[in-house]
């Protein structure tokens, strides 16, 4: 069974435990890359053509009008074969309660019938939001399974939440 990591993540400054701190790699990064190393999947960063500002309160004016316009940022590259794959590690910070638009962008391009979407997302207090149920509604034919939160300002001792996950 053929498994693949698709995940969008920015480092820069982001939100961190009530703290807006630089970061070199982003958190949803960190856990695709558990996810990576313990199960072997392959690994794609969804990444929106352009990209969001560095500075944090620049990056979610940006990512809050992508939102209000229900926006599909085009994307910088795509998978060479989605159709390879039985199941698919969807990841993401959670923006305002859903995924970032440029997810929905990923989501909408390809037929994930028959599919399994595993969905994991990194936040800082307000868990899944209404991802999972954003997930069904655009990929009705796949199989949706509960996902997984962690906690940003966690991530980089989350092993073992995302051993008990998989």
């Amino acid at each position: 069974m053929a498994e693949l990591i698709a995940y969008f993540s920015r480092g820069d400054e982001n939100y961190v435990n009530g703290e807006i701190k630089n970061l070199e790699i982003g958190n949803t990064e960190v856990a695709a890359g558990v996810i990576g190393r313990l199960t072997g999947a392959d690994l794609f960063k969804i990444e929106p053509e352009q990209a969001y500002a560095k500075d944090y309160n620049e990056c979610i004016a940006q990512a809050q009008a992508d939102q209000r316009s229900d926006a599909r940022p085009e994307l910088r590259a795509w998978p060479e074969r989605i159709d390879k794959y039985d199941v698919i590690y969807l990841g993401f910070p959670n923006y305002w309660g859903t995924m970032p638009m440029c997810v929905f962008t990923f989501l909408e391009h390809f037929d994930f019938a028959g599919k399994t979407i595993r969905p994991f997302c990194t936040h800082e207090g307000s868990g899944m939001g209404s991802s999972e149920k954003d997930i069904r509604k655009l990929c009705p034919k796949a199989k949706v399974e509960a996902g997984l939160a962690i906690r940003g300002g966690n991530v980089k001792r989350s092993e073992k939440e995302i051993e008990r996950w998989l």
